[in-house]
């Protein structure tokens, strides 16, 4: 008979695993999530907290990490690469900070310039 409904693509389709919490740990964020100092050229890790909607980036960028090049009230801009066919794309994309948290991915780069320095002395 042939296809009788649409296949639908909504906005955060395909996310029921990628946005769900973990056990124990529904409801709303803790304070300390909001009180984290971001500052411009900081790597942010873009984890999505589905209690939190508002500023809430789309799904693909959900677990990457990006640079923050502007500092907002209640969101950060977070800079970072999207491969898109054969070639990288810079994407610019503004997320709430419930969204987003310091990343680890430079604190072995820094600890090893602060051991070369100090061996230089």
């Amino acid at each position: 008979m042939g296809k009788l409904h649409t296949i639908s693509r909504g906005y955060r389709s395909g996310t029921r695993n990628k946005f769900s919490k973990k056990f124990r740990t529904k409801g709303m964020p803790g304070v300390s999530r909001y009180l984290a100092t971001f500052k411009r050229g900081d790597y942010v890790d873009i984890v999505v907290d589905s209690s939190v909607q508002k500023g809430m980036p789309f799904s693909f960028y959900h677990g990457r990490t990006g640079v923050v090049f502007n500092v907002n009230r209640n969101a950060l801009g977070v800079e970072m690469t999207k491969i898109v066919g054969n070639r990288q794309l810079r994407k610019r994309i503004h997320v709430n900070i419930a969204h987003v948290r310091k990343s680890r991915c430079n604190e072995d780069f820094l600890r090893r310039v602060k051991e070369n320095d100090r061996k230089k002395q």
